[in-house]
């Protein structure tokens, strides 16, 4: 079957006939005449399988006519990551060219002001994230009472990352009567519970077994202590024909670190996580897809919908804390027919989570030898790593008790720092500067107050802050204490040439007038205070009067009358004498009886 042959309009066609595609994949096959129809569709198939064409191609027919009103879109399509929306904004441009369709990006790292411009001028096509376009709502830029289609892509991703409570709020807020396209590649029992509620009679389509990876992608994994996995991941880079590759971590200060170790061994090496700007992440991408960079270290928030030609391998430097996000991402290569290789980098604690993908998958994952490393395996008590290091005693049975104050090696000992490879080699930071024994000596014996608050050596602390002439300030101060006379009078120190008057012991102050306030307020005159027989308007207005010469302490007092007008003040243009204009003489007019007589 070709694309002719699904029902699409000729401009659709002339677009998808200049990107090279002439057979759909089968989910575009089995999905596109669904939509055309109109019908609800429930889509899963596994990543890499050309779920953005199977929407987006029948939508821009279905938009294109019809116009879109100021801040009412026609459609909405929800993604869970910005990277993921940007990609389907590119393929609507690529695909929607010979059809005139206005589309709006809403991401976050943008502006809002230029997005509201946009959405000012009225859209066809919405495409965002749930988070902005909540924000959007709620600044009443947007309004979704106009919207026909709604796509919700990678749902099962939006369900890890926490988003399904403001997917329903935004389903909440658009009209009942609509299309909803919904697309996972995996679908779990809380997926499948959410279709039901927001899809009407869908039309499911599975074109493959849920979880399921690409036949075409060589996968592997290599068991290797977690102290090796930097020195084992260079080697299988330098070992294996790697043109452009995807090495995802767990976490993102993993990402960090093993973007600066790739970076001082020379790799050509870029770094893609959530806390990056938006710009900075859509350059660092966008350099890779050009092949400016080679490597592309990244977190999760890259494993969704990326579509990167020709990528030759990926790298997971961490098994995956969930089993479904090792099927998207060694589907970010052998895409489109095209063959991929898929590595894994697992430790002997991770062997629940490699147990869990293989389960899931449906089959073993062969093991692979790293050159220069001996064959290790899993440890049946190693447990999840996940849980490794967390808290007092959970972790194996030998090394509790190892704590502070514990038998055992130290924790220096036991444990190499983070980021020292096998070669030795500091990857992060140069090694700290060995302070020598006399010195080291010397700062223990010194009281705590006199430490210096610094680390640096003491020849490149300020003279004024050596221990040795601070040392011999103190003591120069307490020989001056012990010499000072207790009764007063002028003595004569070493370290200064003159005279230094010693402090006299202070006087007794005289006792306190222990009287008591009534008493005392009995000797004091009374002042303004209202005789008994003054009636209590009188000594209410008094106390007025009091009041506002208090408040009028300071100023100038005017008892005339209020100013009117500028006051003192007045401004030049009053000030300057004005001469009157005189009226010209009336021009003398014809009576009736002096025209008869004219006449």
């Amino acid at each position: 079957m070709t694309f002719d042959e699904l029902g699409l309009s000729p401009e659709v066609l002339k677009a998808v006939a200049e990107t090279g595609y002439t057979t759909p994949t089968p989910i575009q096959e089995q999905a596109i005449p669904y939509v055309l129809m109109g019908r609800d569709v429930l889509g899963c198939a596994q990543t890499g399988t050309g779920k953005t064409a199977g929407f987006t191609l029948p939508m821009i027919d279905i938009l294109a006519s019809g116009r879109a009103r100021s801040r009412m879109p026609r459609s909405l399509i929800l993604e869970p990551t910005r990277e993921l929306a940007a990609q389907v904004a590119e393929a609507f441009e690529i695909y929607g060219k010979y059809n005139k369709l206005s589309m709006a990006l809403l991401i976050g790292g943008m502006s809002f002001d230029d997005q509201e411009k946009i959405l000012d001028r009225g859209v066809d096509v919405l495409i965002a994230t749930p988070g902005r376009l909540l924000d959007h709502f709620e600044r009443g830029k947007v309004l979704l009472n106009d919207v026909r289609i709604l796509v919700i892509d990678e749902a099962d991703r939006m369900l890890d990352m926490g988003f399904i409570p403001d997917v329903e709020r935004i389903v909440s807020l658009m009209p009942s009567i609509r299309q909803t396209l919904f697309f996972s590649a995996t679908m779990p029992p809380e997926i499948r519970k959410l279709a039901d509620a927001f899809l009407m009679n869908p039309k499911e389509i599975t074109v493959s077994r849920p979880a399921t990876t690409a036949i075409t992608v060589k996968q592997g994994v290599a068991i290797v202590q977690a102290d090796d996995k930097r020195e084992a991941l260079r080697r299988l880079i330098r070992e294996e024909d790697v043109k452009n590759a995807l090495i995802f971590c767990n976490r993102k200060k993993d990402v960090d670190i093993l973007f600066q170790s790739l970076r001082k061994h020379g790799f050509s090496v870029g770094a893609l996580h959530g806390d990056m700007t938006q710009a900075v992440r859509m350059e660092t991408l966008e350099r890779f897809k050009l092949g400016e960079i080679r490597l592309l270290v990244a977190s999760d928030v890259a494993a969704r919908g990326l579509d990167i030609d020709d990528l030759s391998h990926v790298f997971n430097f961490d098994a995956p804390y969930h089993a479904d996000d090792y099927v998207h991402r060694i589907g970010r290569t052998g895409r489109a027919g095209k063959t991929g290789v898929a590595y894994t980098l697992a430790s002997p604690d991770d062997g629940g989570l490699v147990e869990a993908i293989e389960k899931l998958i449906g089959k073993p994952i062969p093991r692979v030898a790293v050159p220069g490393f001996d064959a290790v395996e899993f440890d049946p008590e190693g447990g999840d790593s996940r849980r490794r290091g967390r808290g007092r005693g959970r972790g194996r049975p030998e090394q509790r008790g190892r704590g502070r104050g514990g038998e055992g090696k130290g924790r220096d000992e036991r444990r190499p720092r983070r980021d020292q490879d096998r070669d030795g080699v500091d990857d992060l930071q140069p090694p700290p500067e060995v302070v020598p024994a006399p010195v080291a000596a010397e700062a223990e014996a010194r009281p705590h107050g006199d430490r210096p608050q610094s680390d640096r050596p003491q020849s490149d602390r300020p003279e004024r802050d050596r221990p040795e002439r601070r040392e011999r300030r103190r003591g120069r101060d307490r020989e001056r204490e012990r010499d000072r006379p207790r009764d007063g009078g002028v003595i004569e120190t070493g370290g200064y040439d003159g005279p230094t008057r010693a402090r006299a012991e202070r006087e007794e102050r005289p006792p306190r007038d222990e009287a008591p306030r009534e008493r005392r307020r009995e000797r004091e005159p009374r002042h303004n205070e209202p005789r008994r027989d003054e009636p209590r308007q009188e000594a209410m207005r008094s106390d007025d009067d009091r009041r506002d010469r208090r408040r009028g302490r300071g100023r100038d007092r005017d008892d005339g009358p209020s100013v009117v007008g500028f006051g003192d003040a007045v401004p030049t243009f009053l000030a300057r004498p004005v001469t009157p204009r005189r009226r010209p003489p009336p021009r003398p007019t014809a009576s009736v009886g002096d025209a008869d007589g004219e006449s």
